[in-house]
């Protein structure tokens, strides 16, 4: 703790420094509050979109079983574009998907299986979920610094800042109060002692 000057302005300051952090705190536990909220939310979305993205590539299993076919899905479709915006959660930029586009290698229908176009159709959801996770996890990890650097000020401000500068109040209060009553008795001292010399001038 740094030491702090025993004056009448270091008071000013040091009462100044405790509203300023006083008004400050209650918007950073706000921030707190509506970054965790948000994180659970983009928690609950990445499950949910996860467990899509399991139910779609069960589904392509499910036929390659049926037919017994081995077919190169991904060999057809490639994504010619991932489109994203930016949008913005308590001061952060985070990205946020838009769409996917996709261009399909043509094939021949005769060669072909015929559930291959249902295929590349699940294969086409399946890599846009993949892409909506991937997204939502960086929005996570964002978010999540950004909590992790706004509950270190809140504890800066909650548990180093605001009771520092109380202690700081004090300890000048009091300092303050005794140089108050110390220059009181100086001054009783002295009108006493200029008392004295007066009645010994007077007698």
């Amino acid at each position: 703790m740094a030491r702090v000057k025993l004056t009448k302005n270091e008071l000013k300051r040091e009462k100044d420094a405790l509203k300023r952090f006083e008004r400050y705190l209650p918007t950073l536990q706000l921030k707190k509050q509506q970054l965790q909220m948000v994180i659970r939310q983009v928690e609950a979305r990445i499950a949910e979109k996860e467990g899509a993205l399991k139910t779609v590539r069960r589904e392509i299993m499910s036929w390659v079983e049926v037919f017994g076919e081995d077919v190169d899905l991904e060999g057809h479709l490639r994504i010619s574009a991932l489109n994203t915006s930016t949008g913005n959660i308590a001061g952060i930029d985070i990205p946020v998907f838009e769409s996917i586009q996709f261009e399909t290698e043509p094939y021949d229908l005769y060669v072909y299986p015929l559930w291959v176009d249902k295929g590349i159709s699940a294969l086409k959801k399946m890599l846009e979920l993949d892409a909506e996770v991937r997204i939502l996890r960086e929005q996570e990890r964002l978010l999540s610094e950004e909590l992790r650097i706004t509950t270190q000020r809140v504890n800066l401000f909650e548990k180093v800042k605001i009771p520092e500068t109380k202690e700081n109040i004090r300890m000048i209060r009091i300092y303050l109060g005794d140089q108050q009553t110390a220059a009181v008795v100086r001054g009783k001292i002295a009108k006493a002692a200029i008392d004295a010399v007066a009645e010994e001038a007077s007698a």
